[in-house]
């Protein structure tokens, strides 16, 4: 009994919290006379926790999910731009608007001289005549069939040849009223390209005195102004066959683009493609960003963490987890040493760290409810490493 006794004092003598915590602005846990900390074990006073600026949370039960990392491109909603041809051809003669102007629906964005707006207009008038002479020549084939004076045959043909004029004329008239929608002038042959929709030039891609080809004269039409709204974009990515079975409408989705990258944007998958692409064996997902700040562009290069098969589990911050040697492991409050310093076990785990997200399941390791030392624990494992210097003093 009385050896009993005298053992447990002897064991505090023993417990001395290992020095050299860090380097110079760490806290440093010297021993000293009351003992000296197990292994795996790091003792801190309340002045050393403040200066590691520890922090603790409880383990629980978390919000946890699979991540599926992907790559995509910042594009227009299709919705919300205009992408502007000429359908004449010829030169032009004045441009109203500058890359980055705000226009409205109706606005005159260039003009263009065509002689193609007068040719137009007489084709019309071409048309209207050879289908009255076409006319014409059919009630005179009718009368003479009815008169016996001609043959079924003549008579066809002069049917045929009323109904192609009839559809020259159906031809040449629709060409003029499309020339007329966007403002064509017969008098001085210019025609003036106009906004579709409300919105920002955000490009333009002629300039005064250039010949344009216009997409009804048969030749590869450029496109001269690109209108659009910017403050709401895609996202377009593709997902590879293996997980596109996870991804479903829905799914959360954090952004991060190359030009920000100290910015996140939150968004969810809007749309998933029914089909795959045969070449890349992928199919295309889009989602939507509000971009009020107008911050992101179009065609600029992006980086999306999908979230799937979301569940509850135990989980812990991917921060928490520490290396050491070819053990992971955990730091754990344990409460407090006979002389009020803080206990933190060193706890191995077992976590897959394959998946992306921030917070870890745990497969084995502390038990629920129990304090993770989630921000400064590489302080503790530099207390471990001291320890065996100190011993040996």
């Amino acid at each position: 009994m009385m050896c009993r006794r005298l053992r447990a004092p002897a064991l505090l003598l023993f417990l001395i919290l290992p020095a050299g915590v860090g380097c110079s602005k760490q806290p440093t846990a010297r021993a000293d006379s009351k003992g000296e900390p197990p292994q795996g074990e790091v003792w801190l006073t309340d002045q050393q926790v403040a200066e590691a600026q520890l922090k603790v949370e409880v383990l629980a039960e978390q919000d946890v999910d699979d991540v599926i990392a992907t790559s995509g491109k910042v594009t227009f909603d299709d919705a919300r731009v205009s992408h502007i041809f000429s359908p004449v051809s010829g030169r032009v003669s004045r441009i109203n608007a500058q890359a980055g102007q705000r226009v409205k629906k109706g606005d005159v964005l260039a003009v263009i001289e065509s002689p193609e707006i007068g040719m137009a207009s007489a084709d019309v008038h071409k048309a209207e005549a050879d289908r009255i002479a076409a006319q014409h020549d059919l009630d005179r084939q009718k009368e003479l069939l009815d008169a016996h004076a001609t043959s079924m045959h003549d008579y066809e043909q002069a049917q045929d040849a009323a109904r192609k004029a009839k559809a020259e004329v159906e031809r040449a008239t629709q060409k003029a009223t499309l020339l007329r929608a966007g403002s064509a002038d017969v008098v001085t042959q210019t025609y003036s390209v106009r906004a579709t929709i409300d919105g920002q030039v955000t490009a333009r891609n002629i300039s005064p005195g250039v010949e344009v080809v216009g997409q009804y004269s048969g030749g590869g039409a450029v496109e001269l102004f690109t209108v659009g709204e910017l403050d709401r974009v895609w996202i377009l990515a593709d997902v590879y066959e293996m997980d596109s079975a996870r991804v479903v409408v829905g799914s959360k989705v954090n952004a991060h683009l190359f030009a920000f990258p100290n910015r996140t944007f939150p968004t969810t998958i809007e749309w998933v493609s029914g089909t795959l692409d045969p070449s890349t064996r992928t199919a295309k997902v889009r989602c939507v960003i509000e971009n009020t700040d107008r911050a992101l562009k179009p065609e600029m290069y992006a980086t999306l963490r999908i979230s799937v098969d979301q569940r509850k589990a135990l989980a812990i911050p991917r921060s928490a987890l520490l290396r050491l040697g070819e053990q992971t492991t955990v730091f754990v409050e344990k409460g407090k040493s006979a002389d009020g310093r803080h206990i933190y076990a060193k706890v191995p785990v077992v976590v897959d760290e394959a998946e992306g997200a921030p917070l870890l399941p745990l497969s084995q390791g502390p038990a629920k409810g129990e304090k993770i030392v989630t921000a400064g624990a590489i302080l503790l494992a530099g207390g471990l490493s001291a320890a065996p210097a100190d011993s040996a003093k």
